[in-house]
């Protein structure tokens, strides 16, 4: 066994122990959904909505809640720990190298937030009729564009902080905008004009535009694509530039 797919294991073995973790990245986007969708009024369609429902807006919200708790939340206090107790100092002196633990860790919680996506995605449908998306490619690149940004977000977070306790603190800074942005509290597509149009300058803001158009059977704007890809590759330098092993 090589060490990359070691530390892969060992890292997946760790997650699946973490029920906190497992519970607020795969069951609360669904519960919240669902929570939600039990509401009557959510469940009736509105002209002001073209003629959807408001339960059909909060499916992609919930997806995108998924990957701010994976990226945000998640991602950031694992790897600061790691830090803070010397296991990434020590993992320089072994085959596994550090770099192999980031990977797994992107890898795993990206994972977790695609697979919680998908469970969103099934329990709207079979729970209250929500349409799949009607142009599953456009949504496919929209997700997997939004999951990069998400992970990329919570590495920059891991590199800035010095310690747990700052990262939870900066990672709780940081949640609460990322969900406004997102549509948790009020879906973008009911924001005003103008505040639409700033939301949509920041990665989940244009997430959620990008997923919304694709469950309608469109293929999402390029500018919205555009945004989520400069903030990735934005947030990808700096985690770079700013990272320290120890």
């Amino acid at each position: 066994m090589s060490a990359s797919t070691a530390v892969l294991k060992s890292e997946a073995r760790l997650f699946g122990r973490e029920l906190g973790a497992v519970f607020w990245i795969g069951a609360f986007p669904t519960a919240l959904m669902v929570i939600l969708g039990l509401i009557p009024a959510f469940r009736e369609t509105s002209p002001d909505l073209d003629g959807r429902r408001v339960i059909d807006l909060y499916v992609p919200v919930s997806v995108l809640l998924a990957l701010i708790m994976a990226g945000v939340q998640a991602m950031p206090a694992v790897l600061t720990g790691y830090r803070e107790r010397g296991i990434l100092r020590r993992m320089s002196t072994t085959p596994a190298r550090p770099a192999t633990l980031l990977i797994a860790q992107i890898v795993l919680q990206g994972a977790a937030a695609l697979s919680s996506a998908l469970l969103v995605l099934v329990v709207g449908r079979l729970a209250f009729g929500v349409d799949l998306p009607g142009q599953p490619a456009g949504y496919a690149v929209a997700l997997i564009l939004a999951t990069l940004g998400a992970i990329a977000l919570g590495a920059v977070i891991s590199a800035v902080s010095p310690t747990v306790k700052a990262s939870t603190t900066i990672s709780t800074i940081v949640f609460f905008p990322m969900m406004f942005a997102a549509g948790v509290y009020v879906p973008v597509q009911v924001m005003p004009d103008g505040l639409q149009r700033v939301i949509e300058f920041t990665p989940f803001g244009a997430a959620s535009q990008a997923l919304d158009q694709a469950m309608a059977g469109d293929w999402p704007d390029v500018s919205h694509l555009g945004v989520l890809a400069l903030w990735t590759v934005l947030l990808v330098g700096a985690a770079a530039r700013w990272f320290k092993w120890e």
